[in-house]
């Protein structure tokens, strides 16, 4: 990753200027609503006026296995996650059929799956930090330094998709139990209990959602005071996928590219990038609202509003592509709509 003192905020002066140019459209004054507030975002994050259309969207997928699966905090198996990333690589997945719908690329990473993945491209594992991340009730979910190549792996893989055009960045998520590292993360960066992060993910039963608090707490208890430091709270809470996720949204922001993030994981990699590096958060906007607490709250902390409040809970960065309509359209606005002293 560069290094932290090289992260800026997007252009004040640019938004003053994409301001100007929204108060000058032929509408009526607010009319456009959010779609203003976001062709503003994306012009000063570009840095020009009006904004470049979005012809270079690109999502990765970070996936990978986490130990607390195993005790019962989701309502799927762990043999769910290798099954997935297939389907991604396939081309069959919720979020793929989406991706091809809105002209968005998809790439899939294995960062920390219990499966070696027989079949699948090379590709996909290159950055494999380990096999399944620690049950953090119990263990850390890694080691400080596999925290470190996971942070490292997730900024290239970030240099690289901005090397190849794009324009705007997406993340997504691939792991059963993973919402429970995620608002553990969460939980830490806010300083909140576990009942007020807990929800229930893929959709466990009050059984479940009663077994995912009681290893969010222990979870807590046991980082204690080592989840004051965001990077420290990456190995003691987090997993090889989020770490990464983590280090991507970093490496995004510290070269002035804007990132759609989607749902609890990518929101929860955006608040402790915000912790690692203050003022990182301003180069995200939030795709959707999940129907995870954990993500609302870590949302409120960053101040973003999503662009989209469907009820989903999917995860895969299905909520980020689902909104870069949205998006394309608040650049539409600012750039082809008449101003006002053309009349």
């Amino acid at each position: 990753m560069t290094s932290p003192a090289a992260i800026r905020r997007p252009s004040p002066v640019v938004r003053a200027e994409a301001t100007r140019r929204l108060e000058s459209l032929a509408t009526p004054a607010g009319a456009l609503g959010r779609l203003g507030d976001l062709a503003v975002w994306l012009a000063a994050a570009q840095g020009v006026v009006p904004p470049r259309e979005l012809d270079d969207v690109r999502l990765v997928i970070f996936a990978g296995d986490h130990g607390v699966a195993s005790y019962g905090v989701s309502a799927y198996p762990p043999a769910i996650t290798p099954a997935m990333v297939r389907t991604f690589v396939a081309g069959r997945a919720g979020v793929n059929a989406l991706a091809r719908a809105h002209g968005v690329h998809v790439r899939v990473l294995d960062l920390g799956v219990d499966d070696d993945l027989a079949g699948v491209p090379e590709s996909v594992g290159e950055r494999k930090v380990r096999r399944g991340s620690g049950a953090i009730h119990r263990t850390d979910a890694l080691t400080a330094e596999e925290t470190r190549r996971a942070l490292a792996a997730g900024a290239e893989v970030a240099a690289e998709e901005i090397a190849a055009g794009g324009q705007l960045l997406l993340s997504g998520d691939m792991g059963i139990g993973n919402t429970t590292p995620a608002a553990a993360l969460v939980a830490a960066g806010l300083g909140l209990p576990a009942d007020e992060v807990v929800g229930r993910g893929t959709g466990v039963d009050d059984a479940g959602l009663a077994r995912k608090t009681e290893v969010l707490d222990a979870a807590l208890r046991r980082a204690g005071d080592r989840a004051d430091d965001p990077v420290e709270t990456l190995t003691a809470l987090g997993s090889a996928d989020l770490a990464a996720t983590t280090g991507y949204l970093l490496e995004a922001a510290r070269r002035g590219v804007p990132v759609l993030l989607d749902g609890l994981m990518s929101v929860a990699c955006a608040l402790t990038a915000d912790r690692i590096d203050p003022g990182a958060a301003a180069w995200f906007a939030a795709g959707h609202r999940s129907t995870e607490p954990a993500q609302s709250l870590a949302l409120d902390k960053l101040g973003l509003e999503p662009v989209l409040d469907l009820g989903l809970r999917l995860g895969e960065g299905s909520g980020a592509v689902a909104a870069v309509p949205v998006l394309r359209s608040a650049v539409a606005l600012l750039r082809d709509v008449a101003l006002l002293s053309e009349l």
